[in-house]
């Protein structure tokens, strides 16, 4: 019976059976679909996704931010050349190997050497001849590169190239500040570091020092954001904001100057060797600095001897000025009523206390006026003078000079300086430079006010800033009076003694002279400090010299510092006397030129011209035409375009592939350095005045870097 039951209740037949397996798929499919809607609809309302965000996602898909990095602006000289600008550079390689093509079948290498060395040598320092042998030598490699000469490579230049299709050819390009004047006022106009962007994998051109980190904020505009969005049938659309470049910057220098101060600087450095030496040349009558340089310094674009020296001595390094100061001795004794003319004081030693103040002499001169002790650079007249004028008013007469005080340039890291005053010798010692401290951008400020008629001037060496998109100036450097320390009598009085220094038989300036103008000038010798005591022997000594031209009413004034240099029994006015003399007289002559009657025309753009045309051009104009090389084309000349010279001035023209040795006889100093600038020559000079003698006969190929020696008369 209960077998029977069992077997009842446990059979069905299998219509049954595919009707509950039909409800049970049914109900499922439909608990399934509800899991579904549900989720879906949370995502459509929630629009996340395992904590994606999926609308952000679908933008990455079709949208893309991109930043616009601002171009940093360009630094520039007076005459309106760039010293620093913001450019890729590039570096030139040639592709060897026959086997290297594109997807299309085109040639990805050199077809031609022949071709591609004339076009090297057109638009590169290298010759035909060498770039010619340099791609022979390549055959069987797979690639090959051109030395120094294929480094370096400017955008202008690139695309020069680029644009003679020469197969095999290629660039790799690099993110850089270019300084195409290598050392060029290297310490005053700076440099820059790539520095990592905040969140971002990309670098920024910022400054480091010099111009470039005073003015880092003018210079490296505001980047801008672009997004571009892909829409389907509609294509792409932009928005988002414009990047603003950065300011330009034009300085005070002048190219020319500059570039001879340079020459003549290093000239001089590797002659004696100084541990330090500073060159200044300013405008008396604005402030404006035309051209500076130092020794240690280095080239910007190569950073070659950056390691040596990073300050920028004008403003970071304090020293003893020594005889010098006593330009502002004298100052302070007329103007402050203490001078006598008549008064003679004893000379070789001097005793204040206990304590003794010597002469360079130490037999001295006997009895002299001051004036005499001035143009001999008597250390005891000038302490004489001191204690006459009393220690009260002579420290008034330092602070009016603001001697005591920064100049205020705005580049980083500038001192103030120092001074020992509190004793009588200190007091007196100060008097012919020694027990204070000061840069040379102070005593710089303190000569305009001898030049200036009694009124000192805050140097300077930014000439404007202007906006790059609308030209438009934001910013203009000018003259500034700062305080007037003493009276325009004063001033011309001092001038006078200055003059004495140079053309008095007696005069320790005698070196200085220029034929042709009359100069004021003041010459110094100071101790070098050891920090408890001074140092001894014949090169521990500071050299100095101030130089004012024309002597009556100064346009100009030159101060350079030659610290501990060595010698060898050669004398450190003369060597000073020729950066001196080379350099002033340049400037003289050029305000010469431009204020004389004579016929004056604005130098037109010769480059890419060809040569027959450019030299006929030129002669038309009535300039002396100097043409360096055979090439066909002008790739370089000496007077920029623009520049309004005196008919009959001598124009260099250097034109493309293999250069030639011009006759220099009868050419100046900074003429010959104008022809070192532009062909890459390195060149020594000696003597002053034109040349007489070249150690490369007229005629002779001649290569960039090759050294080349001249002897001027």
């Amino acid at each position: 019976m209960n077998k029977n039951k069992q077997r009842m209740t446990s059979k069905r037949t299998p219509k049954q059976n595919r009707r509950i397996f039909g409800q049970w798929l049914f109900f499922g499919a439909i608990a399934v679909f509800g899991v579904l809607v549900i989720r879906f609809s949370y995502i459509a309302i929630v629009r996340h996704v395992n904590g994606v965000n999926l609308v952000e996602a679908t933008k990455k898909l079709y949208t893309e931010d991109q930043t616009i990095t601002a171009k940093r602006g360009t630094i520039y000289t007076a005459n309106g050349d760039p010293i620093a600008e913001d450019t890729s550079t590039y570096t030139i390689y040639a592709i060897m190997a026959k086997n290297q093509r594109s997807a299309s079948g085109k040639a990805l290498y050199v077809k031609n050497n022949v071709k591609a060395a004339k076009v090297l040598s057109k638009y590169l320092p290298i010759s035909y001849k060498k770039a010619l042998a340099t791609l022979q030598k390549g055959a069987g490699k797979f690639q090959i590169e051109f030395g120094t000469a294929g480094k370096n490579i400017s955008l202008t230049t690139k695309e020069k190239i680029d644009a003679q299709n020469v197969p095999g050819l290629h660039f790799i390009e690099s993110e850089a500040r270019l300084y195409p004047n290598g050392t060029f006022a290297s310490q005053l106009i700076g440099l820059t570091t790539s520095k990592s962007q905040k969140g971002t994998d990309k670098t920024r051109l910022t400054g480091s020092m010099g111009i470039e980190l005073a003015f880092n904020k003018q210079l490296s505009g505001t980047d801008g954001r672009k997004t571009v969005t892909k829409s389907g049938y509609q294509g792409t659309t932009e928005t988002g904001k414009k990047a603003k470049d950065g300011d330009n910057v034009y300085t005070t220098i002048d190219s020319k100057l500059q570039t001879l101060l340079e020459t003549k600087v290093s000239e001089i450095n590797s002659k004696v060797s100084p541990k330090s030496m500073t060159a200044t040349l300013m405008n008396a009558k604005t402030g404006a600095i035309l051209a500076t340089t130092q020794r240690p310094t280095f080239n910007a674009q190569t950073k070659s001897g950056l390691s040596k020296m990073w300050r920028n001595l004008l403003v970071e390094d304090t020293y003893e000025p020594g005889s010098t100061m006593k330009v502002f001795t004298m100052a302070a004794a007329i103007d402050s009523g203490k001078y006598n003319a008549n008064v003679t004081v004893p000379t070789g030693e001097y005793k204040i206390g206990k304590s003794t103040v010597p002469d360079w002499n130490t037999n001295g001169w006997g009895n002299i006026t001051y004036a005499k002790g001035f143009a001999l650079s008597s250390n005891t007249a000038m302490a004489q003078l001191e204690q006459t004028m009393g220690a009260k008013t002579w420290l008034k007469y330092i602070k009016r000079f603001g001697l005591r005080e920064s100049t205020n340039s705005g580049l980083a890291n500038e001192q103030s300086g120092s001074i020992q005053f509190t004793y009588p010798i200190e007091q007196a010692d100060t008097a012919f430079g020694q027990g204070i401290q000061v840069t040379a951008m102070q005593m710089l400020r303190g000569f305009t006010a001898i030049a200036n008629h009694g009124k000192m001037l805050q140097p300077y060496f930014i000439s404007k800033i202007t906006n790059p998109n609308t030209g438009k100036t934001v910013y203009k450097g000018k003259k500034k009076v700062v305080s007037q320390p003493i009276s325009s009598k004063t001033a011309s009085k001092v001038l006078d003694h200055m003059q004495d220094v140079v053309y008095k038989s007696y005069g320790t300036g005698t070196a200085y002279k220029i034929k042709g103008y009359r100069i004021a000038a003041k010459t110094g010798t100071a101790q070098v400090s050891n920090g408890s005591t001074y140092e001894q022997g014949d090169n521990t000594y500071l050299y100095s010299v101030v130089g004012m031209a024309p002597a009556k009413n100064p346009k100009y004034i030159m101060y350079i510092t030659m610290k501990q240099p060595t010698l060898n029994g050669s004398s450190a006015e003369e060597d000073m006397a020729e950066i001196f003399d080379t350099v002033m007289k340049r400037a003289l002559e050029e305000q010469k030129a431009s204020e004389t009657t004579a016929a004056t025309v604005k130098m037109k753009d010769l480059t890419s011209q060809s040569t027959s045309a450019a030299e006929k051009a030129a002669k038309k104009q009535g300039l002396d035409v100097v043409v360096v090389g055979k090439g066909s084309r002008v790739v370089k000349q000496s007077i920029s375009s623009g520049t309004v010279v005196s008919s009959g001035q001598r124009v260099i023209l250097v034109t493309n592939g293999q250069m030639y040795m011009p006759n220099l006889s009868g050419w100046s100093a900074s003429e010959v350095a104008d022809f070192a600038t532009l062909t890459g020559i390195k060149l020594t000079t000696s003597g002053t005045g034109y040349v007489k003698t070249q150690s490369v006969t007229a005629g002779n190929p001649i290569e960039a870097k090759q050294a080349i020696s001249v002897t001027l008369k």
